[in-house]
């Protein structure tokens, strides 16, 4: 991998982000059980062409399919060495979701998308909500169709997590957030 020191170090700067930005902030409420309970896989891929990307991606949903989802719920897929520049990494997410498509994973499987540089259309660049999707590297987050139904079932007004998340972010500001991403991205892997 270049310019990266280890995959261990970079799996503990993910691993930082998701406990002290996804969970502890609460921002996916069904991001806490698998997490807790050792059931998300990661794994950083050696890719520096979307292409080698795409193949990674779909041995990940493969190894999924075939995983029982009490052993391994999730894969948090980190691609650090491709897609570095956010509107290419989501151009590449029309080829994800044609994956999905075409590789009969519809109804089984989708995929989050996060990035260092995620910036939703109509915000600006520094606006605090675009921590929701930030990360430490760009990621594709594969996730269960049927966990994730059976986490929503059990969720009073899932369709209202986005704008609370918005609300959570806001009042934290983007400083801050920056700060947390920058604290991950300067852990070792021998501090998690």
């Amino acid at each position: 991998m270049k310019n990266h020191s280890n995959i261990e170090t970079i799996i503990a700067s993910t691993r930082c982000w998701i406990e002290r930005v996804v969970v502890e902030l609460n921002l996916c409420p069904f991001a806490r059980k698998p997490y807790e309970s050792g059931q998300v896989r990661y794994v950083v891929s050696a890719a520096d062409r979307s292409e080698d990307l795409l193949a990674d991606l779909h041995r990940e949903l493969e190894f999924l399919r075939t995983t029982d989802a009490g052993e391994i719920e999730t894969t948090v897929l980190i691609h650090p060495d491709v897609l570095n520049d956010f509107l290419d990494y989501n151009d590449f997410l029309g080829d994800v979701d044609a994956l999905i498509d075409e590789g009969g994973y519809e109804g089984e499987f989708q995929v989050a998308s996060f990035h260092p540089h995620y910036q939703f259309a109509g915000t600006q660049a520094d606006d605090a909500e675009n921590y929701t999707n930030r990360s430490p590297y760009p990621i594709l987050h594969l996730l269960r169709e049927e966990g994730l139904a059976r986490a929503i079932s059990g969720y009073a007004r899932p369709d209202k997590i986005p704008e609370r998340n918005i609300r959570t972010l806001e009042k934290i500001g983007a400083a801050r957030m920056r700060e947390i991403l920058d604290e991950c991205m300067r852990i070792e892997d021998n501090e998690e």
